[in-house]
């Protein structure tokens, strides 16, 4: 695979905890030889950010004290090259050392989302792009660039003093590794119960990222944000993987942290009709809330099948933590049956195959994910699992999860004036704007101009490209537009085998693999026509995460650059 897999090579770090009692001298000098900006520097997040923790979200300022600081010589000035990355050890936490253009930087060193060590992930033209799902940070301020994930990370100041590297952090960052962007507050005074200047429904990643981006943004009237659930967003992708999860463990943003940003949550309310001409949303308790600009994100509903019985509590289609407990507990030592061979399906009955007693799968394809991932790797995933096919045999099930796909949740805009297409999909602008001015939407319920298609109107029903339709359709609501240029990332989880993947690869014409599949070590690569379109694979970082960083510079990887099996033109060079 060339060189752009191999690890690096473990470095000897030396830690030299310094007092902070005393100011620096002035004559210090940083890596790029100019005077240090230690003495006039502000503490990181003192002014720009603020902490995620819920109980001080409503702080606009975070003071410290020099005692809340410290500071540790972690290397040698030449043991990093231009375009390396270490993991440095502070003595009281760990950061990213980063050099890059012949600068230091150092930030927090995981990924906020999944917790991914980002020294095994991709530094490329000033960010970090996660190994594992593929969200990118700045490498100056921290700033999340691109998702999944809410948050970003933390920045610790550098400095190069007598040829040794030192990093000065704030211990309470060093320990969270992650903060929040600082947010406006709602200025509005004697708000009406029944208007709101934004109304988001969907609590999804799309719904989330809109109003935080809006208050990111210095949004300062009501936003209201209404949900079919009853839990605060929550992180739905894990539900199929780790099914004994809470809500509570699994949520994303706390009621107390979306008061304190004056985001209203408004749960178990659900839409049922759009009136555009009156700008009004009517609610199934029939309450009504009328807006200045809307936001629809309200994702995909489970595809429905006919089944006998009268007593059908044992039947699933996992849409909430509730479902997903259930399933864990009904399934203990008992027959479990799945049906449909959807990610979300063998997720499922991968994470059964340690708590039931048999775990049965039934589905119309011979091979799963074909369509997607393609014949090859579709019979490796499908070794993993014996999946009964067969039409007409009965099989005896303690509890069924049904996953046989999902549609846009979109049956409530039928005579809204917002135009659906045939399969109830909504087509978006550029900006996220549907056919009706100040109504915009996002997520899995959407068609978008997609630039990796010649902006081509796509579904891309992926958890990372919600995030970008949320703060996409946030900036046009605020008459920033900005275009989406990030690529589709997908992850999946099943019998302890992490499958990722990266780009758009529908109607692909042949697939390129390196590797071994039957051992599932491989890197698959998907082209149409001469060009790669997308890439998947299994044991294999960060290949994906690189190749989605060429994807995401504009450049075109040829069918031939990977039939030979030479990864070298994954190197990036920019950052020598």
């Amino acid at each position: 695979m060339g060189g752009c897999l191999s690890k690096s090579k473990p470095v000897e770090v030396k830690v030299e905890l310094t007092l902070l009692g005393k100011e620096k001298e002035a004559g210090v000098k940083s890596a790029n030889g100019k005077a240090s900006p230690f003495s006039d520097c502000r503490p990181n997040g003192a002014l720009e950010h603020c902490s995620d923790e819920d109980s001080a979200a409503a702080a606009p300022l975070r003071l410290y004290k020099p005692r809340d600081y410290l500071e540790a010589s972690v290397c040698h000035v030449k043991d990093l090259e231009n375009g390396q990355m270490r993991e440095v050890d502070l003595g009281s936490g760990r950061a990213l050392l980063i050099k890059e253009h012949g600068e230091f930087s150092a930030m927090g060193h995981k990924c906020p989302h999944y917790g991914a060590p980002l020294v095994k992930g991709i530094l490329s033209k000033g960010h970090v792009r996660c190994p594992w799902h593929g969200a990118c940070f700045n490498i100056v301020t921290g700033d999340i660039e691109d998702f999944p994930g809410l948050d970003s990370l933390p920045t610790f100041q550098v400095r190069v003093e007598k040829d040794k590297v030192i990093i000065r952090a704030n211990k309470q960052d060093l320990q969270s590794q992650k903060r929040s962007k600082a947010m406006a507050r709602c200025s509005a005074v004697n708000s009406s119960t029944g208007f709101s200047q934004v109304l988001i429904i969907g609590s999804g990643p799309a719904g989330l990222v809109c109003a935080e981006t809006l208050r990111q943004e210095g949004f300062t009237d009501r936003i209201v944000m209404c949900t079919m659930d009853k839990h605060p967003p929550y992180d739905r992708p894990k539900l199929s993987k780790s099914l004994e999860s809470t809500a509570e463990q699994l949520r994303l943003r706390s009621i107390d942290f979306l008061q304190a940003h004056d985001i209203e949550l408004l749960t178990e309310k659900e839409a049922v009709a759009v009136d555009v001409k009156m700008r009004a949303v009517t609610f199934q308790d029939d309450s009504r809330m009328e807006y200045r600009k809307l936001f629809i994100a309200t994702g995909s509903k489970p595809k429905l099948m006919n089944y006998k019985g009268q007593d059908v509590r044992n039947v699933f289609h996992l849409r909430t933590p509730e479902d997903a407990n259930s399933v864990a507990r009904l399934a203990n030592n008992k027959n479990a049956v799945i049906v449909g061979t959807s990610f979300v399906g063998m997720e499922v009955a991968a994470a059964l195959t340690d708590k039931a007693h048999s775990v049965s799968i039934i589905g119309i394809e011979a091979i799963p994910f074909r369509k997607a991932l393609g014949e090859k790797v579709g019979k490796a995933i499908m070794k993993l699992k014996e999946v009964v096919l067969k039409s007409g045999k009965v099989l005896r099930a303690d509890v069924c999860v049904i996953g046989t796909g999902s549609g846009p949740a979109t049956g409530f805009l039928k005579q809204s004036g917002v135009h659906m297409d045939s399969k109830g999909f909504v087509p978006v602008n550029k900006t996220m704007q549907t056919n009706v001015d100040g109504v915009f939407a996002g997520g899995d319920i959407v068609t978008f101009p997609f630039p990796g298609r010649s902006n081509k109107k796509v579904n891309i029903p992926h958890w990372q490209m919600a995030h970008v339709h949320g703060r996409t359709a946030a900036h046009g609501m605020m008459g920033r537009p900005t275009e989406i240029k990030t690529v589709p990332y997908f992850w999946s989880a099943m019998f302890g085998k992490s499958l990722r993947y990266a780009g758009y690869g529908d109607g692909f014409d042949d697939v390129i693999i390196q590797g071994d599949v039957d051992e599932l070590k491989f890197v698959a690569f998907y082209t149409r026509g001469e060009e790669v379109v997308a890439v998947a694979s299994m044991n294999y970082d960060p290949i994906v995460s690189r190749v989605a960083e060429v994807l995401g510079s504009g450049k075109t990887i040829r069918k031939r650059d990977v039939e030979t099996g030479d990864m070298s033109w994954l190197i990036d060079k920019g950052s020598q």
